[in-house]
């Protein structure tokens, strides 16, 4: 418990899945948690939940690939909570496109939000974070930003080329935002995770709308080497380690939590 004991964190696509999960663990391990997504109730859900249980958190409404969004984002959080400690990059969407299949309106759309969402997150969390942070090369205390990539921005997949390119985007500049802020002393780690198929809402759409959702969930159980797919709680556990000071000499990295599909 309190490994991320007053630490400020914003969390992005926090109303359902992954976000939900990571939004839940951090409370509960003592962190102020700020839920943002489009998804309103659900969202407020959330954050009833977190503080029904002790936890600290608000809901705001937030559109990633707005850039007045995210400025307002910040603003709040800074105005209620004094500060910025963590920011989990994690609102994304999904489709099950081949690139000739694919229409320009998609390939903008994904990118929109798995791409310029993640870009805005960085850049504004960047910014302030390091107004809290005395500078130089401290090991304690540092910031922390998480950008949620996919096992799909590390190898190919024949029929998700605009996700693929969104996700393998999320990985290389994770790696450059790590560079810069090490090199300039910020005292801010910025690292990328990459989940397998975790069963969340987008899952199970994309298994309803196969046509035989119970053989693709087959297929792609069989797809990880353990057997299974994972479950946002898996994901959830990885982001608070990166989160935590227990991280605090890893940056520019990809934390892959994938049952081994990507070990093959």
């Amino acid at each position: 418990m309190n490994r991320v004991q007053d630490k400020v964190a914003i969390v992005t696509g926090g109303s359902l899945g992954i976000g939900r999960a990571c939004a839940g663990r951090l409370a509960a391990e003592g962190a102020k948690v700020v839920v943002t997504d489009i998804k309103e109730a659900e969202g407020r859900q959330v954050v009833e939940e977190i503080t029904a249980a002790g936890g600290t958190a608000l809901f705001i409404r937030h559109d990633v690939a707005s850039e007045n969004d995210w400025q307002h984002v910040i603003r709040t959080t800074l105005h209620t909570y004094g500060k910025l400690d963590v920011v989990v990059n994690n609102a994304g969407v999904g489709k099950t496109t081949n690139v000739e299949e694919a229409t320009l309106a998609d390939w903008r759309f994904l990118m929109s939000i798995n791409l310029d969402g993640v870009f805005l997150g960085t850049k504004y969390g960047i910014q302030a974070m390091k107004q809290s942070r005395s500078g130089g090369h401290d090991q304690s205390n540092s910031g922390s930003i998480i950008n949620m990539s996919s096992i799909l921005g590390i190898v190919g997949e024949a029929t998700a080329a605009s996700y693929n390119a969104s996700k393998g985007g999320v990985r290389l500049f994770t790696k450059s935002a790590a560079l810069h802020c090490a090199r300039a002393g910020y005292n801010i780690r910025v690292n990328s995770v990459h989940p397998g198929y975790i069963v969340t809402p987008m899952v199970q759409t994309a298994l309803a709308d196969s046509g035989d959702a119970a053989a693709m969930q087959k297929y792609l159980e069989g797809l990880h080497p353990m057997g299974h797919l994972g479950e946002p709680t898996d994901i959830a556990y990885g982001v608070l380690y990166l989160a935590s000071d227990e991280s605090k000499f890893v940056t520019g990295t990809e934390l892959v939590i994938d049952g081994g599909y990507t070990a093959q």
